[in-house]
């Protein structure tokens, strides 16, 4: 009986059959996963952007996203290269995430709801992919942060002393002028006129958009994350010195042309002025960063 020698396979064969189904599988599990939290999140997702199109203190809501998948596919050749070793602690991260969606939805609660989405999708990653490739995407997800609203709580716990602090920068700059004012709280009156620092001109819309915004130029203007932290943090001041000082500019004009002058027109082109100047000195700020150690750099090269 003639018998027909078995054919030896060879194990890059082996090797690649095995990473191929191994795509297979994690791409097919991962669409499962990605469509029970689409089902999930669908309904808060879009209420989430019916906020954006409401508030205009979130509007930069519709950038975030955006910026998220340009981030993402900035790292697309990292991630080809990434090891990607499936972790078990994913599904503990998942059950993180859906037991805050769960004890947002019991207290009714929108914020929690909302951010427990970045951390379903990070357990996503961490148990498909791995620890690695969850370090490389930590910040695309992290930056999906900005496009939450603020709890009503927090808004009202910050906007209150952010209106205070305002009016008394531009009762001392008004003052320092020889301007006659008088501060009482959050209103400043004036000869003419009294001008209130209501909740709306309390600078967190222009300090949201400018933490989001000081982020995405820290991350491409400074390598080193210290210097991008350092960046990140000089957003605060600068964006709470910059409404103070539109205030006091409201103030002069209120003083020298009346209060009506002050408002409308003048009043929202003054504040995209004031949002572009404090732009610039974040900017200005991130030039002196980036020079910092590059002389010593420079010398030992």
């Amino acid at each position: 009986m003639n018998t027909q020698p078995l054919r030896s396979i060879p194990l890059e064969m082996l090797a690649d059959d095995q990473k191929r189904l191994s795509r297979v599988w994690r791409t097919a599990f991962g669409s499962l996963i990605a469509g029970f939290l689409g089902l999930l999140y669908h309904d808060i997702v879009g209420d989430m952007v019916h906020d954006w199109y409401r508030d205009p203190d979130y509007s930069h809501g519709f950038l975030v996203p955006l910026l998220s998948g340009y981030f993402l596919w900035e790292r697309r050749e990292r991630l080809g290269r990434c090891l990607k070793r499936p972790s078990i602690w994913g599904v503990g991260l998942l059950g993180c995430g859906l037991s805050l969606l769960i004890v947002g939805t019991i207290g009714a609660e929108l914020y929690t709801q909302r951010m427990s989405l970045m951390i379903e999708l990070a357990g996503l990653v961490l148990l498909i992919y791995g620890w690695d490739c969850l370090r490389l995407l930590s910040f695309p997800i992290g930056f999906l942060v900005f496009m939450v609203p603020l709890p009503a709580i927090v808004v009202n716990a910050l906007a209150f002393p952010l209106q205070l602090f305002a009016a008394k920068t531009a009762a001392f700059c008004l003052f320092s002028l020889g301007i006659p004012v008088l501060r009482e709280g959050n209103l400043i009156v004036l000869a003419g006129a009294t001008l209130e620092v209501a909740e709306a001109c309390s600078g967190l819309r222009s300090l949201l958009s400018l933490l989001a915004l000081g982020t995405v130029y820290g991350y491409f203007s400074q390598r080193e994350h210290w210097k991008r932290w350092v960046l990140v943090g000089l957003t605060i001041p600068i964006a709470i010195l910059a409404n103070a000082c539109r205030v006091s500019g409201t103030g002069i004009i209120a003083h020298l042309w009346g209060a009506e002058a002050a408002q409308g027109f003048y009043h929202t082109f003054e504040g995209w002025i004031v949002f572009v100047v404090a732009f610039a000195l974040l900017v200005g700020c991130g030039t002196v960063l980036s020079r910092v150690g590059s002389s010593r750099r420079s010398a030992s090269n």
